[in-house]
Formats: structure tokens, C-alpha cells, sequence
């Protein structure tokens, strides 16, 4: 077995502490010995074992009370009861209250190690079930254009290393996407993706969010909580919208990542962590560094490798492909049968500008699937859908007189085709026949030179 595994073993005995420390190191474990339930409790509630190994009888407390005492506490970390003097009534008792197993002494170092696997095993399906839960109803990068080829090549190329790597685009580009497609795509993939959008905590909530605090470190904090970091343990934090950090939070992030430790709210003790950074904003962090709003010396820890993800405009080729995904998607989520998207549909969708990027275009999918009437979505669904820019009057004159050629050009295009729309009543075929231009071409020029079709119909109108 490759997976390291962190074990805590609880006995009281020193003979035994030493043989199964010794198997475990043997095979590439971590250890952490102890001789009674009260002093394992608290090692437990502050670092989160892959594997609680305790003995059941034992001074004191014993090993049946210490599975309680962890159950009560929150520790979820698997618990393996073993005894010299087990019987059907103890181990009925274990495995009720919890226990994963029970071993009776004295245990073969085969029985241990696949017993180590075994847990292990149980916590990655637990973390998967749970990502799979959460990811529920939540879409995939899909992706068919050139610059977004370039980009997952790049995810490809980084995902393996440990290298802190900055995201920057736009809202609604997909930046929590390219961030689990890096965690997945990593060795630290089986462990946990958490993520914290930075924007949406408030300043004096974000250090316990991230960090964690103790029972009664401030007011309302009525019990111990794990932070962020700790939750991420071995695996990837995900910090959305770092720019929107508190620089005093900033000061105590990098101090983080330097250390590779940090304390709890109210704690006095200093908690190991193993978790990989990675950050995303739609600030230019450069300049906000500039501004003196952003720290430069975390700058340069967590902008190691910048990866920056093109808005949706950008990326027009994407568009069709998106659209048939978002559509299966929600037919599915409300038990509807399939609506296709005709040509013109999708010519037009391609055409918007789409200043919500990829989250603003799956809402509107969602939206003409429930104004779809005749069991499609057609150019007219969409027109009806799309937001009106706001604009001068589409019937007012655009000529430019003077400026640059390419702006006159615009100006003479954009007159000539306005004048042909209100010469046809506004049918798009009719007027892509008589400029002599495919449909989807009139489409693209009337996005180019923000020309509004609903709006342009309904100005001709009044």
C-alpha cells in the first residue's frame, strides 16, 4: 500500500506501544503512542488521525468509554478496539458505539497493515460520497475552442506538482471548475477539495472560517471549530476571490503558508498541516499590490503559476457545446423530455456577448427551456429572452462623421443594416439574403456593431 497513513495508537502496556509503532513505521506510517484515554481525547480533538488504534482495557478510562468520549466530541476519525480479553458482548458494544473492527491480541502485522488499508479505504469513499453529494446538479468543464484547449493543457501540464498557482478571470468563467479540475487531476486527489470564497465571509468571521477556534475563544463560539485548513488536511484549499482579503488576514495567511502550521482561535498549541493553496480573483493582484491593497510578499507565495481563463466572449466556439450541456442537464434536474436548440438559436446565443460568462449562460438555458413553446428553442425564444443592452436608440443615425476608417466603416455598416432590417419588417433570413451574408454572419456583425434586434424591431415600430 503507497497511501501514508497518520495512526494513533492508545495502550497502556509499553511492549505493545513499541511492537505495533515499530510494524507501522516498518511500512511507512506515521505514529503518535499514547498511555491513556484522556491524554488520546485530546490528541485526537486537535489533529485529525486517519486511524484511532486504542486498547479496551486500560486504567482508568478504557478503550470502550475513549470511543464515546471521541463520538461525542466530533472525532470521525475510523476507531479499531483491540483487547486480550475480548468476547461477543464487548465487540457487539464497539461496533454499535462505532468501531470499525475488533482485534484480539496478540495481532499478526498482516491483520494490521489491512487493517490500516481498510480505514483508509473507508475515508476516501466517505470523502467521494460526499464530494459526489455536493457536486450534485453542479456541471463539468466543457470546453471545444482553441483557447480553452490551451488552457486544459496547461491544468494537464501543473496539476501533478505542488506549485500554488493564482486563476484569474472573470466572474462566472469558471475559476472554482479549473481549481477541482487541478485538485483531481493531482496526487492529492483522494483527499479533500475545500473551498472559501473570500468576498463572502465577513472580515471578522474569515480567520475562524480559515483557522479554526476553541470552545468559548469568543463570544458564540459555543463549540470547538474545524477550520478550513485543517478540514483540507493532505488534500487542496480553494481560496476564491483573494483579493478581497483583509490585509491583516493576509499577514496571518502567509505566515500559514510559511510555517506550515497554525493555532486555533483561543488555542495555544500549533497544528501541522499538509494542504496545497490554490487562489483565484478577478483583480488584477499585480496592481492591487501596487495600491498597497494587497501584500506583495503573499503575492509572490501564492501567484507561483498565474492561469487565466477567458471570458465566454472570447470563447464563442464554446458556446454550442455548453448550451447541449446545460439543456441535458436541467431536462434532467426537472424530469423534462429533451428540447432541441435550432441553428438560429444557437447563432444567436453565439452572438451575445455574454457579460455573465459560462454561469450566466446556463441560467439563460434554464430560462429558455421554460419559455420554449412547439417543443423547440427557436431565434425567437431567444430574442425574447436575451437583455436589452443599454444603448442609444437602434433607429437613431450611427454614421460617424470624421474619426479613424475602421470606425466610419462600423458607422456605414451599421446604418446599411438597420436600413435593410426595417426594409424587410425585420425577417433575419430575408435580411441576411438581401446583404448577401449567412444568417449566423448577421448575427456575429450585429453583435460586432451592437446592434440590438429585438430592440431595433421594436424602435421601427413606435
Amino acid at each position: 500500500m503507497n497511501t501514508k497513513a497518520d495512526i494513533l495508537i492508545v495502550d497502556d502496556e509499553a511492549n505493545t506501544l513499541a511492537s505495533l509503532s515499530r510494524a507501522f513505521r516498518l511500512a511507512g506510517h506515521e505514529v503518535t503512542m499514547c498511555d491513556n484515554a484522556a491524554k488520546a481525547l485530546e490528541l485526537a480533538k486537535d489533529r485529525c488521525f486517519d486511524l484511532v488504534l486504542s486498547d479496551v482495557v486500560m486504567p482508568g478510562r478504557d478503550g470502550i468509554a475513549l470511543l464515546e468520549d471521541l463520538r461525542t466530541n466530533g472525532v470521525t476519525s475510523p476507531v479499531v478496539m483491540m483487547s486480550g480479553q475480548a468476547h461477543i458482548e464487548m465487540a457487539v458494544r464497539a461496533t454499535r458505539l462505532g468501531a470499525l473492527d475488533f482485534l484480539e491480541k496478540p495481532i499478526s502485522t498482516d491483520k494490521l497493515l489491512l487493517t490500516v488499508e481498510n480505514a483508509l479505504k473507508l475515508k476516501r469513499l466517505e470523502n467521494e460520497n460526499r464530494e459526489l453529494r455536493r457536486r450534485v446538479g453542479k456541471h463539468q468543464i466543457v470546453w471545444t475552442s482553441d483557447a480553452m484547449s490551451r488552457i486544459m493543457a496547461q491544468i494537464e501540464r501543473i496539476a501533478a506538482s505542488e506549485a500554488r498557482i493564482c486563476i484569474y478571470g472573470e466572474t462566472g468563467t469558471g475559476k472554482e471548475l479549473a481549481a477541482r479540475t487541478l485538485h483531481e487531476k493531482s496526487p492529492r486527489a483522494s483527499a479533500a477539495f475545500v473551498t472559501l470564497n473570500c468576498a463572502a465571509i465577513p472580515p471578522d468571521l474569515i480567520e475562524s472560517e480559515l483557522f479554526g477556534h476553541e470552545k468559548g475563544a469568543f463570544t458564540g463560539a459555543m463549540q470547538r471549530h474545524i477550520g478550513k485548513f485543517e478540514q483540507a488536511h493532505r488534500g487542496t484549499l480553494f481560496l476564491d476571490e483573494i483579493g478581497d482579503m483583509p490585509l491583516n488576514m493576509q499577514a496571518k495567511l502567509l505566515r500559514v503558508l510559511e510555517e506550515g502550521e497554525l493555532e486555533r482561535i483561543g488555542g495555544d498549541k500549533p497544528i501541522a498541516i499538509d494542504v496545497r493553496v490554490l487562489v483565484a480573483t478577478h483583480h488584477d493582484l499585480a496592481e492591487l499590490v501596487e495600491q498597497g491593497k494587497f501584500r506583495q510578499d503573499l503575492y509572490h507565495r501564492v501567484v507561483v503559476f498565474p492561469i487565466t481563463l477567458p471570458p465566454l466572449r472570447q470563447r464563442a466556439d464554446d458556446v454550442p457545446a455548453l448550451v447541449e450541456h446545460f439543456a441535458t442537464q436541467v431536462c434532467a434536474q426537472n424530469g423534462w423530455k429533451p428540447v432541441p436548440f435550432t441553428s438560429d438559436a444557437i447563432d444567436a446565443l453565439r452572438a451575445y456577448p455574454w457579460p455573465g460568462n459560462v454561469r450566466e449562460l446556463r441560467n439563460m438555458v434554464e430560462r429558455l427551456l421554460l419559455l420554449a413553446t412547439g417543443g423547440v428553442v427557436d431565434a425567437t425564444t431567444v430574442e425574447l429572452a436575451l437583455p436589452r443592452p443599454k444603448s442609444a436608440p437602434e433607429g437613431s443615425s450611427s454614421r460617424v462623421q470624421g474619426g479613424p476608417l475602421t470606425q466610419q466603416v462600423a458607422g456605414c455598416e451599421r446604418e446599411a443594416i438597420l436600413a435593410e432590417l426595417r426594409r424587410q419588417h425585420h425577417h433575419i433570413t430575408n435580411t441576411a439574403k438581401a446583404l448577401g451574408l449567412e444568417r449566423s454572419h448577421l448575427y456575429k456583425k450585429c453583435q460586432q456593431l451592437g446592434i440590438n434586434l429585438r430592440a431595433a424591431r421594436d424602435a421601427s415600430r413606435d
